[in-house]
């Protein structure tokens, strides 16, 4: 078995393990963030059956997977990093998933894009949850005018997504999250990644977006 592969099921068991413990048993999609690595490092989770990737560079990701996508339509793709407008157009043919909507006139270019050739992305609100000056993000105050902006103009929003501050104990950021998620009816929640993924899926995240711990460190 190859080493990504058993890095994703130790990781699952780890998830099923940790929710029984809390009496949850709604687990989380895992998101194979394969952004940096090469095609012959993901393809054993693909033989394997794992359809959902995350990407956070268009021009990569175009490059990656446009062939892989074709011959496979059961992969999904995430895009989980910053979107520049101008990318929207390509982002939006390839990706099935933004997971980093941070602003109305993004929201409207990926409207736009979307119906020129009828297709309906998954989307969801990154929201900047720790308040902090230097992330992408929505503003707390902020929340309810944008999530009625993107209805009004036909995205197909399914929650929100946050990354919290770096070295300090997410929970009371992603138990927030879980709040906010549900105070809009949203059925989806994107948070947690390699440092945090079991205090995320504690917190009813629905996607895990992890990344070393499957494929190991980026050189």
């Amino acid at each position: 078995m190859h080493i990504t592969v058993k890095n994703l099921l130790d990781i699952e068991n780890r998830i099923k393990v940790h929710l029984n413990e809390t009496n949850i048993n709604n687990y989380p999609k895992i998101i194979a963030v394969s952004k940096t690595f090469e095609i012959d490092k993901i393809s054993p989770l693909i033989e394997y059956g794992h359809t959902d990737f995350g990407e956070n560079k268009v021009q990569e990701a175009v490059e990656k997977w446009t062939d892989i996508k074709k011959k496979n339509s059961e992969i999904k793709l995430h895009m989980i990093g910053k979107l520049q407008t101008n990318k929207v157009k390509f982002a939006v043919k390839l990706f099935d998933y933004i997971h980093s909507v941070d602003n109305e006139k993004l929201a409207r270019k990926i409207a736009d894009e979307q119906n020129k050739i009828n297709k309906k992305i998954k989307i969801f609100l990154q929201i900047n949850i720790g308040e902090e000056n230097q992330k992408s993000g929505i503003n707390k105050k902020d929340i309810t005018r944008n999530v009625s902006y993107c209805k009004e103009i036909g995205l197909n929003l399914i929650g929100l997504m946050c990354i919290p501050p770096a070295n300090v104990n997410p929970e009371d950021y992603f138990d927030e999250m879980k709040k906010l998620n549900k105070a809009y009816g949203f059925n989806e929640l994107s948070m947690g990644m390699s440092s945090d993924f079991l205090t995320a899926a504690k917190n009813q995240s629905t996607y895990l977006r992890i990344g070393s711990s499957i494929f190991g460190q980026r050189s």
